[in-house]
């Protein structure tokens, strides 16, 4: 008989938050070492741990009083905690649109005539960071994603902008490839080579 999976760190943190936001209480650690692993079935040695996280996130207050620390939570301060995140996810997201705009500009500047390999280079290499920011909002998304469904879809809005942005990226890419094809009559393997295209490169799923 298979052992039964643990939790996952984010599902150890909505059910923390869970504690908070159903008792509205403050507690110390002792007693949210008591309750987590009783009511919400986190494993005792990583509830130090997930509370420490949620500090670090500003989902949850501490306050130190005496020699004791004292931890509360309210609906209210999650939910800007979130806010504030999603913020920060629309602003790279704008500047990642700002970057995707003259890069496009740049792509049909290469079409009007032959660029030298170094420029396109360096806008291949412009298009992978687009690539790789698409992915970390993703992570992003899943991070926040069990916490606030509701905030989740605003974000997963602005990543089909990137995604999209992507996409028509690629076009330009192919276009280049195409055009320099029937001008030189050079083979796939010898353009991507000159202009350091990787072989495997596609659209995004």
């Amino acid at each position: 008989m298979s052992k039964k999976k643990g939790l996952s760190l984010e599902e150890k943190r909505t059910r923390m938050m869970e504690i908070f936001f159903e008792t509205k209480d403050v507690f110390q650690l002792k007693d949210i070492e008591k309750i987590a692993p009783k009511q919400k079935g986190i494993a005792p040695m990583t509830v130090k741990d997930v509370l420490q996280s949620l500090v670090d996130d500003n989902m949850v207050d501490c306050e130190r009083v005496g020699t004791s620390n004292y931890y509360w939570a309210f609906p209210s301060k999650a939910l800007n905690a979130r806010k504030h995140k999603l913020d920060e996810l629309k602003k790279q997201d704008s500047e990642a649109k700002q970057r995707k705009v003259s890069l496009e500009k740049a792509v049909e500047k290469a079409k009007l005539g032959r660029e030298d390999t170094k420029e396109r280079s360096s806008q291949l290499k412009e298009l992978k960071a687009l690539r790789e920011e698409k992915t970390q909002l993703q992570a992003e998304l899943e991070k926040y994603q069990e916490c606030d469904p509701g905030v989740v879809e605003e974000i997963r809005k602005t990543n089909v902008v990137a995604k999209e942005a992507v996409s028509r990226w690629t076009d330009n890419v192919f276009a280049i490839k195409s055009w320099t094809k029937k001008k030189f009559s050079f083979d796939d393997s010898r353009i991507n080579k000159a202009f350091g295209i990787p072989e495997d490169f596609d659209y995004m799923d």
